[in-house]
């Protein structure tokens, strides 16, 4: 079958990485050791992804982990640094959706995003309308690479698995994607995605 919608993630595809001193930021707010918190914010974000804590609360449990309590108001400056950190967008990125969708391809966004992102900059960036599509972790209970979240958004497309094609910057929710048929690309930046759906048959 041809391909009919392309989904996005939006950490490191859709936007840029983090400036390289957000977590040397966030250390210092906390006053810990910023490799530690690095690892700290990693291991831990799954549920803040998932919707199930707010984004003060996942700070605060993380933190107390390491020992440290911080009021609220510190916790609140630390989700902000780390929403206004994935704030970004790369144009390049941008460019290929509006290209795609010109074409009459269906855009989606598949991403672990918590609810303090949408709710702080879902209205501020323009990327947000350019798709038809967006299955959010937070609103969905899922996080990928779980199978459930690729299902949602087969569903929410309105299409066969085979019929959409999905980047993403990490091996293992590309992987999960295949697995649910569709099919998937590791993200390197737009002119990659182009020739990757180019060898589909998809010239944009």
């Amino acid at each position: 079958m041809g391909i009919k919608g392309v989904a996005f993630d939006y950490g490191r595809v859709i936007s840029y990485d983090q400036p390289k001193d957000t977590m040397e930021k966030l250390a210092a707010i906390a006053g810990i050791d910023a490799a530690a918190l690095e690892s700290l914010v990693w291991n831990n974000r799954s549920e803040f992804d998932r919707g199930t804590v707010s984004g003060k609360e996942y700070y605060r449990n993380l933190l107390r982990t390491a020992g440290v309590e911080l009021k609220d108001a510190l916790l609140q400056k630390m989700l902000e640094l780390d929403v206004n950190s994935w704030s970004r967008v790369n144009p390049d990125t941008v460019k290929l959706m509006e290209d795609l969708k010109a074409a009459g391809i269906k855009i989606a966004i598949l991403s672990n995003m918590p609810h303090d992102f949408l709710s702080m900059k879902f209205n501020d960036l323009d990327v947000f309308t350019l798709p038809d599509v967006f299955v959010f972790s937070c609103n969905t209970g899922w996080i990928k690479p779980e199978k459930e979240i690729y299902d949602i958004l087969i569903e929410e497309c309105a299409l066969e698995a085979d019929e959409l094609v999905f980047f993403d910057d990490i091996q293992k929710n590309i992987d999960g994607a295949l697995a649910s048929g569709i099919r998937a690309f590791l993200w390197t930046d737009a002119d990659q995605g182009r020739r990757d759906l180019a060898g589909l048959g998809l010239l944009v």
